[in-house]
């Protein structure tokens, strides 16, 4: 992020202020860096040139004679304290505080939120290919269906809507400010996030059925389906907790910075074996007996895709800093 100072001052003051503040250097010419003696039109001519250089332009002021300027840049930043009504009708964002600080708290918290979203999607959409790939695969080689639509439903809206509900609340991560800037027209799923989509589905769903199918050939199709439909859902439950970052392991995110996240994990865990335990819901869902050797396995098979993806991260890390 570069800072360009636009002021009505003379040069040299301007000059002067722009080094005490450490805006540029002592030796550093201020071409480009700090404009003096500017009026309201050139303000809004050189924004209009940063945009056509292809940057991204915030805009800070309080008079009305920044309003025109604010208005052209892609974020507008008023003063909330000594900004005029003009000037705040015009931003996008008011400093309630007058803290040019607090820009940088917005930049990192507008980083944690695409973040957020980012991973919150790839997370559901894994979780919707796993679901896909256990009822084509049995259907393909001509086994019970693993999970009726009442399962999937459970899934799609108890055991996965309510751990991405908290996995979008996460804080920013520590390194939000230290990345690059995304370009603008970058998507929000673009080939990495789609490769991960389609990886944690195939590894999510690839365990599900392999614990169906084996089930099967020795106890009851209740119990196969019991088993594959809890093992689908532990498993999303704990990917929770590898989706919080792509490239850090959960120790390193911080195992208490998302109390909501555990609090979460820990109710649909609850939930799920309320479910399979109390004889009406198990009834309705058409699920097998309350077994604890049942519900044991699948929990024991859920952390496999989460800690395949954690270790995943160790591995491809070393690759990853010789790339950068």
């Amino acid at each position: 992020i570069h800072t360009v100072m636009m002021t009505g001052d003379h040069p040299t003051t301007a000059g002067a202020i722009a080094r005490e503040m450490g805006l540029v250097g002592k030796d550093e010419p201020l071409e480009g860096r700090v404009y003096a003696r500017v009026t309201p039109e050139d303000k809004l001519r050189i924004v209009r040139e940063l945009k056509q250089k292809g940057e991204i332009v915030a805009m800070t002021g309080d008079g009305t004679n920044d309003a025109p300027a604010l208005k052209e840049a892609h974020v507008g930043i008023a003063m909330g304290i000594t900004g005029v009504e003009v000037t705040r009708e015009a931003a996008d964002m008011v400093l309630a505080d007058d803290n040019f600080a607090s820009i940088i708290k917005a930049v990192k918290e507008g980083r944690g939120i695409y973040d957020n979203i980012r991973k919150t999607l790839v997370y559901l959409l894994g979780g919707n290919v796993a679901e896909l790939f256990v009822t084509f695969a049995a259907s393909l080689i001509g086994l019970p269906l693993p999970m009726l639509a009442l399962h999937l439903l459970w899934v799609n809206l108890v055991t996965d809507g309510l751990p991405a509900l908290a996995l979008v609340m996460d804080p920013a991560s520590e390194d939000a400010l230290h990345r690059k800037p995304r370009p603008p027209d970058e998507p929000m799923l673009g080939r990495p996030e789609w490769l991960r989509v389609v990886a944690t589905g195939l590894l999510v769903g690839g365990v599900a059925f392999i614990a169906f199918e084996r089930e099967l050939e020795f106890d009851t199709l209740e119990h196969a389906r019991t088993l594959a439909f809890s093992t689908l859902v532990f498993a999303q439950i704990f990917n929770a907790v590898a989706f919080r970052s792509f490239d850090r392991v959960y120790f390193e995110v911080g195992v208490f910075t998302n109390p909501r996240l555990i609090g979460v994990m820990v109710l649909t865990i609850a939930l799920q074996f309320g479910l399979v335990a109390l004889p009406w819901t198990n009834q309705l869902f058409d699920l097998g007996p309350f077994s604890w050797q049942v519900m044991g396995i699948s929990l024991g098979l859920g952390l496999i895709p989460a800690t395949a993806i954690e270790v995943w991260k160790l591995v491809r890390r070393p690759f990853v800093k010789k790339a950068a």
